[in-house]
This record gives structure tokens, C-alpha cells and sequence, in this order.
């Protein structure tokens, strides 16, 4: 039977970007809205946090306590208006990042007191700027752990063990998830410590990989997929014209740069394959036998359909947009993952399209027409 991609497999996949995620959690209530709630979430850090809220709540109660978390760490600057000229709106953002920077988020770290460099080396306090303890009080409140390791969503997040260096997923069709894990996975140095977990500590895993996309594709099998890909970063952007501007530049490669690798290595797996079955379809039957079946089973694809969403920064965000964790700014980003999804879906007619053999990836977003329900 041939699938539509609004009948596959819904899989969620969310990068890191610190205070960028609220734009996920947009993504999450417009994707509610059309009733296309995921059966897999995968996040890294800040991905990894909204993934665990969603996963570890009911559907009907997800967006609340989406809603409590990203109240919570946007309560130390409540404003809900913000300058409208972009100039003063700039150095607003860089006042509200500057606070974070020096007291903190509520509900998810707090500065070091004393500094970790007057603690002894060796010591756990001496290797970050911030204590994330506020973060686990806010998670065993905020999710439900016992749901999660139930099953009935899968969650998936990465993280980099700091001995090895290997990038690691931890999965709860294979592990017991705890508040920890979550931690692990957004535990981005210098600022944040390493997780302890069985013995080994864990950092982001953004240090490898800032996108769980990889792993999806891996663990796919035979099933058909519809992937909701939501990126915090965009590659694209404009020559920069101050070392300011240069940070934030990089910044964004480096976080965006695995989504593209991957989509790129994708299509040329795609290709391998679709060459291989062109192959065997061509081989006379006396050249079949094993071999020949073992490379038929190597060539069959199942249908993947890649909806990406992107959040593109505005004019006035710097390079601290991923640690500006005010009120007025999170509105905006929660109100730009809705307005994405509604401009891909307003494209409506790909859902029921048939789905082929491969991977086809949509960006349906850029339009240029306003949104048509804003909230």
C-alpha cells in the first residue's frame, strides 16, 4: 500500500539553541493544532528539554507545561513590549542577555558563588560558570519520568561523553530516562558542568552534533517517516561587518552545519542505492544467489519526507539570541514556530501526495505572505 506522508510515522527533531527553543514550542502547539502530534521526539540540549516535556506529559497537557517551563526561565525580565526601532531594540536584546549572563535563568542555572576559579582544581564546582541544579527541580516537576519510560512516545537525546568523546544516545526503548540524561544533553561547557551518569559524565551534545537528525535516519529501518526537522540556526546568512557580527556568523555555522551534512549524505545514499538496484535489476538470473540478495536487501529504501523548519533571526538578534531569555523575545520566537508551520501547511497538498522510495525534504515556509491566523 502506498503511503502519504500525512499516514507515515511522525517523528519531531529538535536542535539546540538555548532561549531560540521556545520557537519549537511554537512548532509544537501549531503541529497540535492540525493534529499531527509526533510519536518520536529526539532533541539535543535545548531540544532535548522540550523533548522531555513533550514525551513526559499528555498530549492535552503538553503545551501547558511547555508553557510553565518557558514562563518560568523568561520571569527575571517579564516585559512584554520591547523598543520597535531595530537599533535600540539591538541593545535592549544585548541588556536582557547581559542579565542572564550575570545572575542567571530561573528554573535552570544559576552563576557559581563562589566562581569556579577559586575552587581547587579537581573539584566539580572548578569546570563550570553555572550550577544547573534549578534545572533538575524544574524537570522532575515538569515531567513525568514514569511516562516517559513507559513508552508510549519515544524519546531520543544526544549527548558527548567527556572521556571519550563519543557521541552517545540515550533512547527509552533502551534505557531508563532520567531527569539526568536531559541534563547530559544540554550540558554545554564552559557554562554548564558535566552530568554524571553510571560513572561516566556527559556534555552537549551539540560539542558533535547540534541535530538528532543522523540518528532518526539510522534507526529508521523500514519504516516510513514524516520528520518534522527544527532548526535553531540557519546556514544562510550575509557577509558580517564587525567582529560581533562574526561571532554570530559562526555561531550559526557551526550549529546549523550537521543538518546540511546530513541531508547531503542522504541523497547520496539515495543515490547508492537507486545505482545498486539499476545493477541487479540488469544481472542474469544465473548471477543471482546470496550475495545478490544481501545487496537487494542493502538497496531497499523506505520513504522519508523531511519538513524543515527553520528559525531565521531578526535583524536586531546578536550573538547572544541563543542567551536572551526575555519574556517580550520568547513570545516572538513561540509565535515564529507557529507561524512557520502554518505557511508549510498552508502548501497543504504535499500531505497527501504519494510517497516514493527515498528522501524528500520540503522548506515551504518562504513564501512571503503574512500568517493567515496569527496568534
Amino acid at each position: 500500500m502506498t503511503l502519504t506522508p500525512a499516514q507515515c510515522n511522525r517523528v519531531l527533531v529538535l536542535q539546540g539553541g538555548g532561549a531560540l527553543g521556545s520557537y519549537q514550542a511554537g512548532v509544537v502547539q501549531a503541529l497540535a493544532d492540525a493534529d499531527l502530534k509526533p510519536g518520536w521526539v529526539a532533541g539535543i540540549s535545548i531540544g532535548a528539554i522540550n523533548a522531555a516535556l513533550i514525551a513526559g506529559n499528555a498530549p492535552d497537557q503538553r503545551l501547558e507545561k511547555l508553557e510553565a517551563f518557558w514562563n518560568l526561565t523568561s520571569s527575571a525580565t517579564p516585559a512584554t513590549r520591547a523598543p520597535s526601532n531595530d537599533h535600540i531594540r539591538g541593545f535592549w536584546n544585548e541588556m536582557s542577555a547581559g542579565w542572564v549572563a550575570a545572575f542567571g535563568v530561573p528554573g535552570f542555572f544559576m552563576p557559581r558563588l563562589p566562581p569556579a576559579m577559586l575552587y581547587p582544581p579537581g573539584a566539580p564546582q572548578a569546570i563550570s560558570l553555572y550550577d544547573t541544579a534549578p534545572l533538575k527541580e524544574t524537570l522532575e516537576t515538569l515531567v513525568d519520568f514514569d511516562r516517559i519510560n513507559a513508552g508510549e512516545t519515544r524519546l531520543s537525546v544526544g549527548a558527548v561523553n567527556v572521556r571519550t568523546g563519543n557521541f552517545t544516545y540515550f533512547d527509552n526503548t533502551k534505557d531508563r530516562i532520567r531527569a539526568e540524561h536531559i541534563m547530559a544533553s544540554g550540558a554545554l561547557p564552559p557554562g554548564f558542568p558535566p552530568v554524571e551518569i553510571d560513572g561516566e559524565h556527559y556534555w552537549d551534545g551539540g560539542i558533535v552534533s547540534n541535530t538528532p537528525l543522523q540518528y532518526v535516519l539510522d534507526e529508521a529501518g523500514d519504516r516510513d517517516l514524516l520528520i518534522f526537522q527544527v532548526d535553531l540556526f540557519s546556514a544562510r546568512g550575509e557577509l558580517p561587518k564587525t567582529l560581533l557580527e562574526a561571532a554570530e556568523r559562526e555561531k550559526d555555522i557551526r550549529f546549523s552545519s550537521r543538518t546540511r551534512l546530513n541531508t547531503d549524505v542522504q541523497m547520496q545514499i539515495h543515490n547508492t542505492k537507486a545505482a545498486l538496484q539499476t545493477l541487479i535489476a540488469r544481472l542474469p538470473p544465473e548471477l543471482h544467489g546470496d550475495v545478490v540478495e544481501l545487496l537487494r536487501a542493502f538497496a531497499h529504501e523506505s520513504s522519508i519526507a523531511i519538513v524543515q523548519l527553520i528559525y531565521r533571526a531578526k535583524l536586531y538578534e546578536g550573538n547572544s539570541k541563543d542567551y536572551e531569555f526575555s519574556r517580550v523575545t520568547m513570545r516572538e520566537h513561540w509565535q515564529a514556530g507557529m507561524s512557520d508551520v502554518r505557511r508549510s501547511l498552508r502548501h497543504g497538498d504535499w500531505l497527501n501526495l504519494p510517497m516514493t522510495p527515498g528522501t524528500t525534504t520540503y522548506d515551504l515556509t518562504g513564501d512571503g505572505r503574512p500568517d493567515v491566523n496569527p496568534p
